[in-house]
């Protein structure tokens, strides 16, 4: 099997830079991906409506949003 670099060797030009900007992006994508955490700040936001409502009675009216959105 070839190497990337012996590949790379074959292909004009243009077709190399395209393959470089493909790696650069992969390179990148890896980064961000790595260095996403799990936001959580918005724990404890609805605890005002605790009493108010149950979860079953949150989950029909989220279900209702989403459908008036769409």
């Amino acid at each position: 099997m070839k190497t990337v670099e012996e590949m790379m060797k074959e292909l004009p030009t243009e077709y190399q830079k395209e393959v470089l900007d493909f790696i650069e992006f992969l390179l990148e994508k890896r980064i961000k991906k790595a260095g996403k955490r799990l936001r959580q700040d918005w724990a404890g936001a609805l605890e005002f409506y605790k009493d108010k409502y149950t979860s079953l009675e949150l989950q029909h009216k989220i279900s209702e949003l989403r459908i008036i959105k769409k």
